[in-house]
């Protein structure tokens, strides 16, 4: 037996707590996985509150990421005993996720977890952190060094834009914070954003073209902030777009494109290729240390996921949620 959060859909609505599972409840795949530590993301909140479609079958265990040790394996790739991670993938979306003490998986949806990091520092990046070095690693693709001026970064105060602006300074980058929590601005400032701007000058409707402000950004938010950020961004900037917080609509004109040759790179995580997957968790592993993760990262009980979804998505939540299984207690 194991416990798992599960989410069940039923006529009247959706409930969601924590069962005691059988092992033949598990799905089908080539290796099952001990849980250490999962994490509590924006996508994880929106299934476990209902908020948003993107439970696609039930029951569902919740949880996009998940770092754990092989328990049972018929794959060649790994073997009982091996430290492994997990970022995306539909997990947790359309295969039970990490939310639980347990999960079965395609081995193929795997790495190897990388040295430099404990399975709860793994979780600490997890897909917030992971999602934020492929956005840094677009900038560099596309141009962006650290001499060509500010760069933004949007949804300053979440796990993505936390990260981002970690990542970014550790690599020598003028950061920008745009956030709507003013409150939080010495924390910010402690990840190393050297300017903090209101989000509320970016989330309106706009003009097509705006005053170069950024030379390149790493936008969380999309909609009338992502629009805004394209229109503010330099000749032949870059944006690397990786969230939604504020809507899925883009409400923008070409002219940033045509006229100032901008770069729009969309950053997707969830289906990322294995090598781009070990090579982001790389340089995260290059950049990033201990003090800071602790700095970004609450820890919380499986039993109390579900509270702390509704806090995310209320916007009370700073950073990165890091959720212990009993087991690991």
């Amino acid at each position: 037996m194991f416990k798992a959060l599960v989410i069940e859909k039923y006529e009247d609505g959706q409930q969601v707590g924590i069962k005691a599972l059988k092992d033949a409840q598990l799905p089908d795949g080539d290796v099952t996985v001990r849980v250490v530590c999962s994490t509590l993301n924006y996508k994880d909140a929106l299934a476990i509150t209902g908020k948003g479609p993107l439970v696609r079958q039930f029951p569902m265990v919740p949880g996009i990421d998940l770092a754990g040790t092989i328990e049972a394996s018929s794959s060649d790739t790994f073997k009982p005993g091996d430290a492994v991670l997990l970022n995306g993938w539909g997990v947790g979306e359309k295969h039970w996720g990490g939310l639980a003490e347990k999960a079965r998986l395609d081995s193929r949806w795997l790495i190897p977890q990388p040295t430099a990091f404990t399975a709860q520092q793994a979780m600490a990046i997890g897909t917030a952190g992971y999602t934020a070095m492929l956005s840094v690693i677009a900038l560099e693709r596309h141009g962006v060094t650290p001499d060509r001026g500010d760069v933004l970064v949007t949804g300053a105060n979440g796990g993505v834009g936390s990260y981002a602006i970690a990542l970014l300074t550790s690599l020598g980058y003028q950061v920008v914070a745009s956030t709507g929590r003013p409150q939080e601005a010495e924390y910010l400032r402690a990840l190393g954003a050297q300017k903090i701007i209101d989000r509320q000058s970016l989330s309106e409707q706009g003009r097509p073209l705006a005053k170069e402000r950024w030379a390149g950004a790493i936008d969380a938010v999309g909609s009338h902030t992502l629009a805004n950020v394209l229109a503010s961004t330099c000749y032949g900037g870059t944006v690397a777009a990786c969230g939604l917080a504020q809507g899925m609509d883009l409400p923008a004109s070409v002219a940033p494109f045509i006229l100032r040759g901008v770069t729009l790179a969309g950053i997707d995580s969830v289906m990322r290729p294995y090598a781009d997957r070990v090579e982001a968790w790389y340089r995260l592993g290059e950049l990033l240390n201990p003090e800071q993760l602790e700095a970004i990262t609450q820890t919380i009980a499986l039993e109390d996921a579900i509270e702390t979804a509704a806090d995310l998505l209320a916007g009370n939540v700073r950073g990165r949620v890091v959720v212990k299984m009993p087991s690991e207690s």
